[in-house]
């Protein structure tokens, strides 16, 4: 007979955290922060690693005594092992000094069960013969997205370090004597204003309609990659790709547009929209023109392009001799 999968797990992690807690209360610190009960797989072990939070936030002392006192409160000592389970602990581990990598070890397989449970929803969903099929891909993409949430921390940075990174960053504009700190839009009262756009920032560009704000965005977008080969996502929901491209190269080659939409092109205008495809073809900008696209799709393009802009910097070939393979 198979052997039945179980579940990813590490019982003598979990053992040694919490004997690790025992030993040292200062451990619970290392790992109060990202552990939760719920991580753990064996039930007994999640009761106890409770109790000892709750001894923690009420300023109590974690150790045999108080633990076996506080499981016994909740009538869970029997499921938790008895007393004699809790000293079995102790034994664990001999120092306290690994805590958080056994806490991490936990962290890891809790996410894998997630994991397994996520898929194995979708597995499900996807068979049945319901739903539509946009519908069920969102909601894969929002379970797999709260999944990759639970790894994401931010811990506290001493003032120190954050000065050294801001000294970098000061010695660097220093060097560039008058440089921007954020990305440049291209244009230059904007810039002064933002001081380039900054990052981890969110930038609002609201307006009428009919008053530009495609227009606008186009000319930052087409700035930042073809001025300064800093890759750009940038998407459409309402004009074509082919409009867009369109408005570049007329921004690009400074022709006029009424020439170009009326098929009116002198010699020279032919001349300069070649030189502005070849410059074009060289910046690292991305366009998606697909309409009504949700933000979990947004975010799964992103990732796309971010790995597109890393192969196209790395590519063997310059860009203008990749699109004439193509």
């Amino acid at each position: 007979m198979a052997n039945p999968r179980i579940p990813p797990h590490d019982l003598t992690a979990e053992q040694s955290v919490l004997g690790a807690i025992l030993l040292d209360k200062d451990a619970l610190i290392d790992v109060a922060e990202f552990l939760k009960p719920a991580y753990f797989y064996k039930e007994a072990h999640a009761q106890i690693f409770e109790a000892m939070l709750s001894l923690f936030e009420r300023h109590e002392p974690v150790d045999l005594v108080t633990l076996s006192a506080e499981v016994k409160k909740s009538g869970k000592l029997e499921a938790a092992g008895g007393t004699e389970y809790l000293s079995q602990l102790l034994d664990t581990v001999p120092t306290a000094a690994h805590a958080e990598k056994y806490g991490r070890i936990i962290h890891g397989f809790y996410t894998k069960r997630k994991l397994i449970s996520a898929a194995a929803r979708i597995t499900e969903t996807a068979f049945k013969d319901e739903g539509e099929t946009q519908t069920i891909l969102d909601t894969a993409e929002q379970e797999i997205f709260a999944i990759s949430q639970i790894h994401m921390r931010r811990d506290f940075v001493p003032i120190k370090e954050a000065l050294a990174a801001s000294f970098d960053r000061l010695d660097e504009l220093h060097k560039k004597a008058g440089g921007l700190r954020g990305v440049p839009s291209g244009f230059v009262d904007l810039d002064n204003k933002l001081a380039g756009m900054q990052e981890s920032n969110l930038l609002i560009l609201a307006a009428r309609p009919g008053t530009g704000k495609t227009a606008f965005t186009l000319n930052i977008a087409q700035n930042i990659a073809a001025g300064y080969k800093i890759p750009v996502a940038f998407f459409s929901l309402e004009m074509s790709k082919e409009e867009l491209v369109d408005r570049m190269l007329v921004a690009q080659a400074d022709i006029d547009a009424w020439r170009l939409k009326t098929g009116k092109l002198s010699d020279e205008d032919f001349t300069r929209l070649s030189e502005a495809m070849g410059q074009l073809a060289e910046a690292p900008l991305f366009i998606d023109d697909t309409p009504g696209l949700s933000i979990m799709e947004m975010r799964t393009l992103i990732v796309v392009g971010a790995i597109a802009a890393v192969a196209w910097s790395r590519s063997p070939l310059t860009p203008s001799e990749d699109i004439t393979a193509s």
